[in-house]
């Protein structure tokens, strides 16, 4: 039988109202299913969806799913963290068109390579044409870096709309369609004047211009405190409501005069769904929000930061007190071969200044039973439900996170300095900066193994996988910089 729901094939429609139709397409199918004929067509195409090894996030390959199944392509979803054999195995076993492969995390689009390599080497790579997405990859580095790499075709789809469109053409091409053509391969267009001067290796600077005069804040405690049920109302302010409506529940101005304005969206359905959610999550009893975090002697000797032992009895007085100066551990970060050869090592005081600095770490969560209740609503095909679920649980659990970025800052004494609104929070007008491993400054997530060392996240139900993951996915760490001067950067 073939399902034929056009209705959701147009881009600039909402997504919430997109997946609510989606919903009643399945419910309708489910209820006629057995009264229609099945006919002897191949149908319109059969696609192969994977989150790639190593990374839990599936909410992009889900509404890929959604979308393409509502338009009458069959969909075989194998889950998350799929390595590439079991990928070619499951795109083999069920005679799929094409294969569809997903991830959020920067290293997933080392995988994506990887994968695209190995397909070649197995000379499998004219059989099934490729579409990559995820938040990590841009559409150069698809269409130009790895399409030169691919014996095949690879494609990049931006959303599941996206994804929708290359489906239908990719599978018309394989068919024999000649009338149908796909999109020219975007080209990465590099102006002469805006090159990057990169210094040579033996010219870069052991530390950068940052200044090493700052103060050092005291801290309340030496090593780590636990606080667990922390109340919605406490962070609910820190949530950022554009990232919420906009990026994660799909809710985007309308094109042309009769589209609703980004404003209209937020009164009409950003809001009152908000509220929904917040009620419901509290009435259910779904959020389990807790952290661990604390505060460590530090010093830095180049581009290393050295984690050192410190003594129960750390003096809380301003002087090291306690800190008995002997290694604990160390993180190695990158320097920049250009601009300012920043490195996150630099915003920390030298061990030769005799000064010992603190370094705050802290690790939130939401608990599991929010990610499994929204697993549910996918499993249920409740599909608006589920996205606006999955998303709320991802920003608040950064609400927690810039929740308790702010409550260090206070305990470290200098939170005068924080902006009057949240907008100014979001703005990061506030002093220090907050950093996760995996990302620009800071690539290596090997790290994150230290800081579990650190704080020990499994007292608040938190593990580390083998993919260097943090489950529950709705959890987050980061490494708290004070320094005036500290920011994001880029290596």
């Amino acid at each position: 039988m073939q399902v034929v729901g056009e209705l959701f094939g147009k881009g600039e429609m909402q997504l919430p109202f997109v997946l609510q139709s989606a919903e009643v397409m399945k419910t309708a199918v489910a209820h006629l299913e057995p009264h229609i004929e099945k006919s002897d067509d191949s149908g319109k195409g059969r696609i192969l969806l994977a989150t790639v090894r190593g990374d839990v996030h599936d909410i992009g390959k889900n509404l890929v799913d959604i979308i393409l199944s509502n338009n009458g392509f069959e969909t075989v979803n194998i889950g998350i963290k799929q390595p590439i054999n079991e990928i070619l195995r499951a795109a083999e076993e069920n005679n799929v068109d094409v294969i569809g492969m997903s991830g959020l995390l920067v290293k997933s689009t080392q995988i994506m390579k990887e994968n695209l390599e190995e397909m070649n080497q197995r000379g499998v790579a004219d059989r099934w044409p490729v579409i990559l997405g995820g938040a990590a990859l841009t559409r150069t580095f698809v269409e130009q870096d790895l399409a030169e790499i691919f014996d095949g075709e690879v494609r990049y789809a931006r959303d599941a709309f996206e994804g929708l469109k290359l489906m239908d053409a990719l599978v018309k091409i394989k068919r024999g369609d000649k009338s149908v053509e796909l999109p020219e391969l975007k080209k990465r267009v590099v102006s002469p004047h805006s090159l990057l001067v990169r210094t040579e290796p033996d010219q870069i600077p052991q530390r950068s211009d940052v200044a090493s005069d700052n103060s050092i804040p005291t801290p309340p405690f030496y090593g780590t405190r636990i606080v667990k049920g922390i109340a919605l109302r406490d962070y609910a302010s820190f949530l950022d409501e554009r990232a919420t409506f906009m990026g994660q529940w799909g809710l985007k101005p309308g094109r042309g005069s009769d589209g609703a304005t980004y404003e209209e969206l937020v009164e009409t359905e950003g809001r009152p769904r908000l509220r929904y959610w917040l009620d419901r999550l509290q009435t259910e009893n779904l959020l389990e929000a807790s952290v661990v975090y604390g505060y460590f002697p530090a010093v830095s000797e180049g581009s290393d930061t050295v984690i050192l032992h410190h003594s129960s009895e750390q003096s809380t007085d301003g002087g090291s007190g306690g800190v008995a100066g002997t290694e604990r551990m160390r993180f190695r970060f990158p320097r920049q071969a250009r601009d300012r050869h920043l490195c996150l090592s630099d915003f920390i005081k030298n061990r030769e200044t005799s000064e010992v600095d603190v370094l705050p770490f802290q690790l939130v969560t939401m608990g599991s039973k929010i990610a499994e209740e929204a697993n549910r609503l996918y499993r249920n095909n409740q599909y608006r439900d589920y996205l606006e679920l999955h998303g709320l649980s991802v920003q608040l659990t950064e609400a927690l996170a810039e929740f308790w970025h702010s409550r260090v800052r206070d305990e470290l004494g200098f939170s005068s300095e924080d902006p009057n609104d949240v907008d100014g929070l979001f703005k990061l007008e506030y002093r220090g900066a907050r950093y996760s491993f995996g990302y620009p400054a800071c690539p290596d997530l090997e790290d994150r193994i230290k800081l579990v060392e650190l704080l020990q996240p499994q007292r608040i139900g938190v593990e580390l996988s083998e993919e260097l993951q943090l489950h529950p996915e709705q959890s987050t760490d980061a490494m708290i910089l004070h320094h005036p001067e500290a920011k994001y950067f880029s290596v």
